[in-house]
């Protein structure tokens, strides 16, 4: 291992792969490369590593503020972390898969864009993306979502308003999925459930510093951290080097296989300093769209499950308002982010929810430069399919919470942030449609790979993360194979 190493060591030298950036769809690709390839690998990380002792000394997850990376036209907030590992430090470690048809949406139910790959197609790389992140899960999801492998964790302990939805509607109402593990593993000790998951007390939930680092010390592989890649050089139809900045002077190094995997808003930005802008290129930047209510109980006790969220519902996921309306998925959560009912005898008798919708990929939010080409965040909102979708989920909630003794249900407003930033390089069949294909190759330039959530073509109501794990993944196959699709 070589971590880390100093721009001077590297400047001017060349690789046969260069990785920028370290979440989930670089640290993944690496992870299956590496179990093939023996190449000289170069990583580089705008952020420090910061361990996870450090993470709780200081309260945070990284010592760079995602917000003086980035500049907006909204006050809404779009949140990552800069640091070795990126996301998986962060992360609330919920990975419920997309759904078949979030593959097809456009084909199925005339709305959006279809992804240039099917559920099936990336299904076995669910599975190895779940065995390496040993994730908990429900095994009654395979009846929505079908599985050639057991989850390799049993799933949490359910809270007990979720027992009597999951009696009421097997088939719609699963235990979340999650990366907080179960039962400990040698890495990590059974989640405490103490509803702290951005910065876990107890190191439960997979990240980078407790299940990837053999990826950042493998000896093939030079991280160079607190460098900050600025643009791409290429020359016919190929990338041939990347410019990055340490300590305010430039480094450049060579090489012959690119994989960019910053995050949405900055892996457009590099893009866009690049030249190599198009019609989607940063366009399309969004997340799902995210309600808080609250639910009061009569009689049921609620916070006596295993960990922070607890039940997914899909009752109000897939179907034909689709064409008109967006999907909405439930999360029954543990927690109470609400505080309790300030009622004696009755302060667990509250039910927090989160609803959340899918949303389109919006010409007019997209990822620009500014006058110093940095990111600059131009949002408009939310599509009208994601809110009309909002609407209807809400009307129909009273109905899905039948099983429940419901005594009223109480809005709590708009969630500002998923935290999950998608779109701006997204995948498709051609260069008509998209920036990368199917493998996440660019169209043009063939030796440019882009990971991570950047290259989704549409939003699911799901957390992203482990579909980022899992393309990745895919993708690495995919090249060691030496197969184009």
């Amino acid at each position: 291992m070589v971590l880390h190493v100093r721009p001077g060591q590297v400047a001017g030298e060349h690789f046969d792969v260069v990785v920028i950036g370290s979440g989930f769809g670089s640290a993944f690709f690496l992870h299956a490369f590496l179990q093939h390839r023996h190449t000289r690998i170069l990583l580089l990380e705008w952020g420090r590593h910061n361990s996870h002792a450090w993470q709780l000394e200081h309260g945070a997850n990284t010592d760079l503020n995602d917000e003086q990376t980035y500049r907006s036209n909204s006050p809404k907030p779009w949140n990552y972390t800069i640091g070795l590992g990126g996301g998986t430090n962060c992360w609330f470690a919920q990975t419920p898969r997309l759904h078949p048809n979030d593959f097809r949406l456009k084909s199925r139910y005339r709305v959006g864009q279809d992804w240039p790959i099917t559920y099936d197609d990336l299904e076995p790389f669910y599975c190895q993306a779940e065995t390496v992140m040993s994730i908990s899960g429900d095994p009654d999801m395979g009846t929505i979502m079908p599985r050639s492998m057991s989850f390799p964790q049993p799933p949490h302990r359910l809270s007990t308003p979720d027992r009597m939805m999951k009696a009421a509607q097997p088939d719609q109402h699963f235990v979340m999925p999650t990366a907080r593990a179960r039962v400990a593993t040698q890495q990590r000790p059974s989640c405490c459930a103490s509803l702290r998951c951005s910065l876990c007390p107890v190191d439960a939930k997979f990240t980078a510093n407790n299940g990837l680092m053999h990826v950042f010390e493998h000896p093939d592989v030079s991280v160079c951290l607190g460098s900050e890649v600025r643009r791409l050089e290429y020359a016919s139809g190929s990338v041939r080097a990347v410019a990055f900045s340490y300590d305010g002077k430039e480094h450049v190094v060579t090489g012959d296989l690119f994989v960019l995997g910053a995050n949405g808003i900055q892996s457009a930005a590099i893009m866009l300093r690049s030249d190599l802008g198009g019609e989607f290129v940063g366009r399309g930047l969004h997340e799902s769209y995210g309600w808080n209510l609250e639910v009061y109980l009569d009689g049921v006790d609620n916070f006596d499950g295993s960990t922070i969220t607890t039940g997914l519902n899909f009752g109000l996921y897939d179907g034909d308002h689709r064409s008109k309306h967006a999907a909405a998925l439930v999360y029954f959560e543990n927690r109470w982010q609400h505080g309790l009912r300030a009622e004696k005898g009755r302060l667990r008798q509250t039910l927090p929810l989160v609803i959340v919708t899918e949303d389109l990929l919006e010409a007019e939010n997209f990822v620009s430069l500014d006058e110093d080409d940095n990111a600059f965040i131009h949002y408009k909102g939310p599509a009208n399919y994601a809110v009309e979708g909002m609407a209807r989920a809400r009307e129909k909630l009273p109905k899905l919470l039948r099983p429940l003794p419901v005594e009223k249900i109480i809005d709590r407003g708009l969630r500002r942030t998923e935290s999950h930033v998608q779109g701006t390089l997204r995948m498709g069949r051609d260069p008509t449609d998209s920036v990368v294909d199917g493998d996440l190759i660019h169209h043009k330039l063939r030796n440019l790979l882009i990971v991570g959530t950047s290259t989704f073509p549409s939003c699911s109501c799901a957390n992203p993360s482990l579909t980022a794990a899992a393309l990745s993944l895919r993708a690495a196959s995919r090249i060691m194979r030496g197969s184009r699709r």
